[in-house]
């Protein structure tokens, strides 16, 4: 080897000796360039921008800016080619979406960065509720807010040069939601994942997937995960807590997006179970009618032979037409309560009933309803957990000829009955049609008088 080749391959050690022992005592850098804007000024409310709005989608044409704090980020993938911020860091107005073709952009537009938006030459729409800003793309020649092409976002889209700040979340109940908070960042507190979804995952792989996030109230919210996340296979958290996130909306059902699971925090005790669906047999049919000559003022009567009052939460009253054994309708009979030693008046015709009767039925429903029976069908009442209740007639039986039909008629409960009965039992009921067996009475009976809707005698 030549002294010349020597020196070379030596001086080529040192240097590399030189490199890696500035890279070990040194690990501080300059920080990139900021490229950021001092000169903008916003002259336009968001409110101003969605009063534009009329329909479709249109190009929005006046010198605009708006400014806003960024609240959204596409680190770990929950987020993807959009931008979401809204007009205050703490207890916004109102916020808004930014639709863009730009990867990454949680590295040009961190949270809690303050941005500027040039409207003029974007895009303005309304899907499924929500306002937003963008491109534009065609579908069946239908016009639709699309991403915004990475080489033009950076003549819309400007960062100030403010430093970052910590946007406060609005602290949100489930049962006070509304439409001026999309787009803002929201925490909902004491909330929980339902018990039905507690062994899944965030998101179902590489596809968009809905959870479900509860109060101790039952108010419900979607948890809408990307299975492109970085979090997609994690098993969603047991306990209750506070949840973090960007308010989305879906025509009317409101979704909650996080940012990454830090804005998940369940670790406490889940809510009790509160018991709000009761059974009794001490709730029955005391009255159904078919009045011979009106047949609009037909009714059911329900009575608590009870001492207190009683939810119907989850309660149905079904109706199965001449013989059929399938339900031919039901009424659903939540939200109602029956208080002790009094009745319930269901009506198919609400003014009607009031005109004939001369007061309200508590419950209005439609023709061809329980309610509506022309007195050859067969009733059921149905708590909560599905038991059969009370029965009239027999299912499967065309009441017509038979010791059950009331057409044209009355059936009412003999005032001695204070239970229910699963099975139709005769010997209960006092009945009046106009073709039934010997052991009921022919003889059809005409409204008001013949009926005693609301008294149980």
């Amino acid at each position: 080897m030549s002294s010349t080749s020597f020196i070379s391959i030596k001086t080529t050690i040192i240097l590399a000796a030189l490199v890696l022992t500035s890279c070990v005592k040194d690990r501080t850098f300059d920080e990139p360039t900021k490229n950021c804007s001092t000169n903008l000024v916003a002259n336009a409310t968001y409110s101003d921008v969605k009063n534009l709005y009329t329909d479709g989608v249109i190009q929005i044409q006046d010198e605009l800016i708006i400014e806003g704090y960024v609240i959204s980020s596409d680190e770990v993938g929950n987020f993807f080619s959009s931008l979401h911020f809204q007009d205050k860091s703490n207890n916004p107005t109102e916020g808004f979406q930014l639709e863009f073709d730009l990867r990454d952009s949680h590295l040009f537009y961190p949270r809690g960065s303050k941005i500027f938006i040039k409207l003029k030459g974007l895009y303005l729409g309304k899907q499924k509720g929500t306002y937003k800003l963008g491109g534009t793309f065609s579908s069946f020649g239908n016009l639709s807010i699309g991403r915004l092409p990475s080489n033009v976002v950076s003549q819309h889209l400007f960062s100030s040069c403010d430093d970052l700040v910590s946007v406060t979340p609005a602290q949100i109940s489930l049962s006070t939601l509304n439409d001026s908070m999309v787009n803002t960042l929201i925490e909902l507190k004491d909330v929980e994942i339902i018990e039905e979804e507690l062994s899944l995952s965030f998101a179902e792989i590489k596809e968009e997937t809905e959870r479900t996030i509860v109060n101790c109230n039952d108010n419900e919210i979607v948890l809408l995960n990307s299975g492109f996340a970085d979090f997609q296979s994690e098993l969603l958290p047991e306990g209750n807590g506070s949840v973090v996130g960007v308010l989305f909306k879906d025509n009317d059902v409101f979704q909650i997006v996080i940012r990454d699971l830090n804005d998940i925090i369940l670790q406490n005790e889940r809510c009790e179970d509160v018991i709000d669906e009761f059974t009794s047999n001490s709730i029955f049919i005391s009255e159904l009618a078919d009045p011979d000559n009106n047949s609009r003022a037909r009714f059911v009567e329900l009575y608590n032979a009870g001492t207190s009052s009683l939810s119907l939460k989850g309660w149905t009253l079904n109706r199965f037409t001449n013989d059929n054994t399938e339900v031919s309708s039901s009424v659903n009979l939540t939200g109602l309560v029956l208080s002790p030693e009094s009745t319930l008046l269901i009506s198919p015709h609400e003014m009607e009933f009031e005109t004939v009767y001369g007061f309200p039925p508590d419950l209005a429903i439609g023709s061809n309803s329980p309610a509506d029976s022309n007195g050859d069908d067969n009733l059921q009442l149905v708590d909560p957990f599905g038991t059969i209740i009370d029965s009239y007639g027999i299912v499967g039986e065309d009441g017509s000829g038979t010791n059950h039909e009331f057409e044209d008629g009355r059936a009412v409960r003999k005032p001695e009955i204070a239970r229910a009965n699963q099975s139709y039992t005769f010997s209960e009921w006092t009945i009046f049609n106009d073709t039934g067996k010997a052991e009921t009475t022919n003889l059809p009976q005409n409204a008001p008088e013949d009926f005693t809707p609301g008294l149980r005698n």
